[in-house]
């Protein structure tokens, strides 16, 4: 997802432009961590104080430019208008937080309020079309049957969290004025590997078969993730 969106910042920015960066719940930190080190002033938000703590942990350790380039607040991703001016950022990033939220539109909006004209927002959503994969892959045919019917998934043995269909999220960009520029699948093949699985041999490999995929018809189209990239007009 990363090289995603390094491709997507890359295609729409000069080269070398400090970018104004706003990470709605950024959980741990690592995408704003590594843009910041990229040289972006880098805001991260996020609510959960475990998180919170990890990030700063982490960025403790990061030398004195890249700690001043990079800052975190507490706060709901629901509430940016409270925290920030619209127009305020050139990226905004959101991924992993819609599966959590029950009306995501509100969120969207206030999101696309805070992108500067021409501004990208990026997100990572769960995959509302293809549900049944994963427990049909794992051949869990009770879950996989049940999941033809429904947009929520559970995220391995934790809970059910909700996903989104790539045709209504398309709808919802375009409403709220940063309409879809591109999309990728996250986690085309390694959707079933247990979290404690050790890495091949040859990690690159396995990056560049998730890599081509991800951009792929129909492969993409399955991914377990969906990452949508918007840009403001």
């Amino acid at each position: 997802m990363g090289r995603q969106l390094d491709e997507q910042i890359a295609g729409r920015f000069p080269v070398g432009q400090r970018l104004r960066v706003l990470d709605v719940g950024m959980g741990r930190g690592a995408q704003a961590l590594r843009l910041a080190r990229a040289g972006h002033r880098v805001t991260g938000l996020e609510e959960d104080s475990g998180s919170i703590a990890v990030a700063r942990a982490a960025l403790s350790g990061e030398p004195e430019g890249i700690r001043e380039r990079m800052r975190i607040i507490e706060g709901d991703g629901r509430d940016t208008g409270v925290h920030f001016l619209p127009g305020s950022f050139d990226v905004v990033l959101c991924h992993g937080v819609l599966m959590h939220v029950d009306e995501p539109d509100p969120l969207l909006a206030g999101l696309a309020r805070m992108l500067a004209p021409g501004g990208l927002l990026s997100l990572l959503v769960r995959n509302g079309d293809a549900p049944a994969m994963r427990p049909g892959l794992s051949g869990d045919w009770d879950t996989a049957l049940a999941s033809f019917d429904t947009t929520a998934r559970a995220d391995g043995p934790g809970p059910v969290v909700r996903a989104d269909r790539l045709a209504a999220l398309t709808a919802t960009l375009a409403g709220i004025g940063a309409p879809l520029h591109a999309w990728y699948g996250v986690r085309v093949f390694t959707d079933t590997v247990p979290d404690d699985a050790l890495l091949p041999a040859d990690p690159e490999r396995l990056l560049a078969a998730e890599e081509r995929a991800g951009r792929t018809d129909p492969y993409r189209s399955v991914a377990a993730l969906l990452h949508l990239c918007g840009v403001r007009g």
